[in-house]
């Protein structure tokens, strides 16, 4: 009985301590994440990553749930107003995802470059469809030989399961006010009326695709759309059709933005910071409240791959 108390004492005791050091470095200690004042003068290159389907919102559900570029976005944000990054790279690994949710990074980016400041994309195995839209938006997009990028187009895909629903004896009964309401029901066909509603829709989004395409890669809206046909490139495929700039890896990339900001050997600044918090939950806790400040002082990697040299 006596031996538990005591190791119950010094389980309290070290509980106290490890909150006690992270109470000073989330609140007294400067971020190490912070570009070091020496290394201000020299500017900085941020490092921004998309990576896997591109949806909107933020994580929900951390492994368990969905994805969210939210964090992407408020990343490019801080670049953008961030007066020590001078450039902006942004390293895409994504076969796509949401137009809408793709039509806010291809924004955001493009604030970036409104504000004078370069950006460059460095495409890592694949960057298509979403992919490549949020690509164009860029001052020069490298790839490398064997990138899979491209995919210029649009999908819209309905199940109808009726007859396995009939096999399994279920039925279905809707209750709708509105013609369309239930459009894409999986317990029916679709109907003539209902294919033609969903092609006008189709046929408007990818308008904007290949006026994105187009306005981004200087080229006329004939030229883009004899490549917008859903079909994919290799790297090396699609610099020969001039849907990217260069071939060259990650620092590639980086010195490339460099230059275009006439940057000598810059710091490079990762805003891809991420909590074990939110891996685990998502955005089930405020980014910036107490507890998320307190959970993101045991991350001790996000300490220190903020800036490489």
């Amino acid at each position: 009985m006596k031996g538990k108390k005591i190791f119950i004492a010094l389980v309290a005791v070290v509980t106290v301590l490890a909150i006690g050091i992270i109470l000073r470095d989330v609140f007294f200690l400067p971020h190490h994440r912070d570009i070091h004042r020496e290394d201000a003068r020299r500017g900085a290159v941020g490092l921004i990553y998309v990576e896997g389907t591109i949806l909107g919102g933020r994580a929900q559900g951390g492994f368990l749930g969905a994805p969210g570029m939210d964090p992407v976005l408020k990343q490019l944000r801080e670049a953008r107003l961030d007066p020590r990054t001078r450039a902006v790279v942004v390293r895409v690994n994504s076969p796509g995802g949401s137009v809408a949710a793709s039509q806010e990074i291809h924004r955001e980016i493009s604030k970036i470059r409104e504000e004078g400041k370069p950006v460059v994309i460095s495409m890592a195995d694949v960057a298509a469809s979403g992919g490549y839209y949020i690509s164009v938006a860029a001052d020069k997009i490298m790839a490398n030989p064997g990138t899979t990028t491209g995919s210029i187009g649009v999908i819209m895909q309905f199940a109808n399961l009726e007859e396995l629903y009939e096999n399994l004896g279920i039925d279905f009964e809707t209750i709708k006010m509105g013609e369309y309401k239930d459009l894409g029901d999986a317990s029916r066909p679709i109907t003539q009326e209902e294919r033609e509603v969903m092609k006008a829709m189709a046929d408007d989004v990818f308008d904007q695709f290949v006026e994105a395409v187009a306005q981004g890669r200087d080229m006329s809206r004939e030229d883009a759309l004899e490549l917008a046909d859903g079909r994919v490139f290799t790297g090396r495929q699609a610099l020969e059709k001039g849907l990217v700039d260069d071939m060259g890896d990650l620092y590639d990339a980086v010195d490339t933005a460099a230059r275009l900001a006439d940057l000598e050997d810059p710091v490079i600044k990762d805003y891809s910071r991420i909590s074990p918090w939110s891996i685990l939950w998502g955005g089930g806790i405020q980014e910036g409240s107490v507890p998320y400040r307190l959970l993101e002082g045991l991350n001790f990697n996000n300490n220190i791959r903020g800036v490489e040299n």
